[in-house]
């Protein structure tokens, strides 16, 4: 009897360590199309909670490099469309 309980507790933790897994990768997916949807800050939340839910995990490690890559995208120079004085016009070359 305590053989069956020690294997049935070795499959039960198994299967535990393969649910994590498949979460962290959900909420990996989950973040990466937040930003698609240009709501960074609720993908810089999911990245965050990955780190500190799964800190192991391979997802942990994409998601601190995605948050570094973030964070120094959003402190660079501002995205213009380019020269000033000609944003908005329309230049034919003919």
């Amino acid at each position: 009897m305590r053989y069956v309980f020690v294997v049935f507790f070795l499959l039960f933790s198994f299967g535990f360590a393969g649910c994590s897994k498949e979460k962290a990768a959900e909420m990996y997916n989950t973040a990466q199309f937040e930003e698609l949807q240009n709501n960074q800050e609720h993908a810089l939340k999911l990245y965050q909670e990955i780190i500190e839910k799964y800190p192991g995990s391979e997802y942990a490690k994409k998601a601190g490099e995605r948050i570094s890559q973030l964070k120094q995208k959003s402190s660079g120079p501002p995205q213009g469309t380019g020269h000033p004085k000609r944003a908005g016009k329309i230049i034919y070359r003919g």
